[in-house]
């Protein structure tokens, strides 16, 4: 799963089993971990902060607008961020982080990379000098 998905995943997650008050302690604490470390990067820009405490339906009806800000603000370049966000997946669904579902790690220069569930991507690219179009 690419950062961005995996950072968001884990937000709806997170908001989702805190909703429903079925999340333990361990859960709790790493969403709220999760929310204060995006916020920081977030940092001078209220809207996006705001976006932090969303419930988990209105996560996702802006979600393609938090993808923006996530980009934007380098949250998806953060190691600290994507470790929590893994470990609160790890948490929220242990079946599927057994099978390594959450796992992403990228070394060395990346273009077009798509992992995860029901994906669909266009690119194209330059033979060039490798950037995209």
């Amino acid at each position: 799963m690419e950062p961005i998905s995996l950072i968001i995943t884990a937000l709806v997650a997170g908001a989702t089993a805190s909703a429903k008050d079925i999340a333990g302690t361990a859960v709790k604490d790493s969403y709220d971990g999760l929310k204060t470390l995006i916020k920081r990067k977030f940092e001078g820009d209220p809207f996006g902060q705001g976006l932090m405490d969303g419930k988990p339906e209105e996560i996702k009806q802006v979600e393609g607008l938090l993808k923006d800000k996530i980009k934007d603000a380098g949250v998806d370049q953060d190691q600290e961020i994507i470790k929590v966000a893994q470990e609160l997946l790890k948490e929220t669904n242990p079946d599927e982080s057994a099978i390594g579902k959450f796992n992403v790690e990228f070394k060395g220069k990346t273009q077009g990379v798509v992992i995860g569930d029901h994906n669909i991507q266009h690119n194209q690219y330059d033979n060039v000098d490798g950037k995209s179009k």
